[in-house]
């Protein structure tokens, strides 16, 4: 279990639980203005927020997105997310009903 850390840019208190096969990163919201309190007002138990998957070019995964007529949230040009690697969201609507965050590969791993 890592040490938690706020990540204020996203709006978020971030947490990362390694485990042999995946990570589980718990996040709260940073203050009030985070996007994850209307998550916990629509989810007062708190729940998934939303799955990220490693890309080894986020520039090109967005062009594949929206190539598929999926919506980037945001600007749709990546941010610099908690692991110091850029990111983009997915709408849930063109993703199944769930928020996906696609992350580019942080450089030396794997």
């Amino acid at each position: 279990i890592g040490e938690p850390f706020d990540l204020p840019a996203q709006g978020v208190k971030v947490c990362f639980i390694d485990t042999p096969t995946a990570q589980i990163e718990l996040i709260e919201p940073y203050d009030d203005a985070s996007p994850i309190v209307g998550f916990l007002a629509k989810n007062p138990k708190g729940g998934q927020h939303h799955v990220c998957f490693e890309v080894a070019d986020i520039h090109a995964a967005v062009a594949e997105m929206r190539a598929k007529g999926v919506t980037v949230l945001g600007t749709g040009e990546p941010r610099i997310g908690a692991h110091g690697t850029p990111v983009v969201f997915l709408h849930p609507k063109d993703m199944g009903g769930v928020l996906i965050e696609l992350m580019e590969t942080p450089k030396g791993a794997h």
